[in-house]
């Protein structure tokens, strides 16, 4: 596995990759409903390609293959992991955030972790903030505000 820097010419696999795992690994978490109103297929990729370009964004692959995603902004604040369903629990999300996280290790990180990412992102030390339920189409989403200090 290799990780890069995010070119836009990634940017529609990696909405690909975001539907698919939405749709696959959340479902445990959240109903079809919730997963149809997070992740509609329909990404903005002129969005989508501005802010992974302005973030510090990651890809990680495998074989020529993107498998994982992941960026920062700025502030700390991180935005998107994502790994392909078949290659969850392999330790690409861990090695795209070990490399997030190091470009701001002097600051705080903050992230949104879903359902789903709570327990990734307490045993890298992140502590819960809150709980909160936000909103995608009219479709409430829990997820949970989370920091970690240096």
């Amino acid at each position: 596995m290799i990780i890069r820097k995010y070119l836009p010419s990634d940017c529609k696999h990696l909405a690909k990759l975001f539907y698919q795992t939405v749709h696959s690994i959340n479902a445990k978490d959240y109903t079809d409903e919730q997963l149809n109103a997070w992740a509609t297929g329909n990404v903005d990729m002129e969005g989508w390609n501005r802010s992974l370009s302005e973030n510090f964004s990651l890809v990680a692959m495998k074989d020529g293959i993107i498998i994982g995603f992941g960026d920062i902004d700025r502030t700390g604040y991180l935005d998107r992991l994502y790994v392909h369903k078949d290659y969850q629990n392999q330790g690409i999300a861990t090695a795209i955030c070990d490399k997030l996280e190091y470009a701001f290790q002097a600051r705080k990180i903050t992230t949104h972790a879903s359902i789903t990412a709570k327990p990734f992102f307490l045993h890298r030390g992140y502590t819960i903030i809150k709980k909160q339920q936000v909103i995608r189409s009219n479709v409430p989403l829990t997820n949970y505000v989370m920091e970690k200090r240096p």
